[in-house]
C-alpha cells in the first residue's frame, strides 16, 4: 500500500474513536495474485484490439525452400525466407509494431499464390501489400520494382532514373536489399549495371536470384 493512500483513510478517520484509523487498514483488501492477472491479460487485450494483428504462416515446401508469410489487414506484409517462428514473429513484432498470430485461414490465399507461382502455374500475383512502415523512398524505388514484367530485368541504375533519382542507384540497391515481400515484389529482377546478378538477401543468395529468374524466363546465364 502507498504511504499517500495509507495517510488519506488516516485524514478520513481524524477525529474519529481511538482505533478506527487501525481498523480501517485492517479491513482493506488489495487484488490478490490471480486478480493481478486477470487484469494483466485485460489490458493486453486491449491493447492488442487497438494496435491490430498482423497474421503468419508457413509456407512449408516450394522450390526455393520454406516461407513465412505475414498478412495485415491491410494486405500482405512480409515475406521471409525460412528462419525460426519466434525469429519471425519477433521481426514481425518489432518492425510492425503489431501483434502476431499464427493464422492458416488469415493466411490461405497468399500462401497459395506463392506455391502457384514458385511451381509455375501463376505467371502475376493478385495481392494488395502494405508498406506503409518503410520511408516514402523504400516505397518508391519497390513500387517501380512492381512494374518490371515477368520475364524481364532492370538495373539499379535503371530504377534510379525511373524514380528521378538518377544518382542513388546505391541507395536503390540497399532499398531492394531489405524488400519485406521478396517475390511478390520482384527485387530479383533488379541486376548490376554490368547485367551480373548484383546481390541478393534471400536465403540461399545469388543462387536463389538465379533460380527465379530462370523460372521467369529471364535473359540471364
Amino acid at each position: 500500500m502507498s504511504a499517500e493512500r495509507h495517510r488519506s483513510r488516516r485524514e478520513v478517520a481524524d477525529g474519529a474513536p481511538p482505533g478506527l484509523a487501525r481498523r480501517l487498514d485492517d479491513t482493506f483488501v488489495g487484488p490478490d495474485e490471480a486478480g493481478w492477472k486477470r487484469a494483466r491479460a485485460a489490458l493486453q487485450a486491449r491493447l492488442e484490439q487497438a494496435g491490430g494483428r498482423v497474421y503468419y504462416d508457413l509456407v512449408s515446401a516450394t522450390p526455393v525452400g520454406p516461407l513465412w508469410v505475414a498478412i495485415t489487414d491491410r494486405g500482405l506484409a512480409a515475406v521471409e525466407f525460412g528462419s525460426s517462428e519466434a525469429a519471425f514473429a519477433s521481426h514481425l513484432r518489432r518492425r510492425l509494431r503489431l501483434q502476431p498470430a499464427r493464422s492458416a485461414e488469415r493466411t490461405a490465399e497468399a500462401r497459395r499464390q506463392l506455391v502457384s507461382y514458385l511451381r509455375g502455374q501463376r505467371t502475376r500475383f493478385a495481392l494488395t501489400v502494405d508498406l506503409r512502415h518503410l520511408t516514402p523512398f523504400q516505397r518508391q524505388v519497390l513500387s517501380e520494382a512492381r512494374r518490371i514484367r515477368r520475364g524481364q530485368v532492370r538495373t539499379y541504375g535503371d530504377v534510379a532514373r525511373r524514380i528521378g533519382r538518377p544518382r542513388s542507384a546505391r541507395a536503390v540497391g540497399q532499398a531492394l536489399g531489405s524488400n519485406p515481400i521478396p517475390i511478390v515484389i520482384p527485387c530479383h529482377r533488379v541486376l548490376a549495371s554490368d547485367g551480373s546478378l548484383g546481390g541478393y538477401s534471400g536465403r540461399g543468395g545469388l543462387r536463389t536470384k538465379l533460380q527465379l529468374l530462370r523460372l521467369e524466363g529471364a535473359p540471364v546465364g
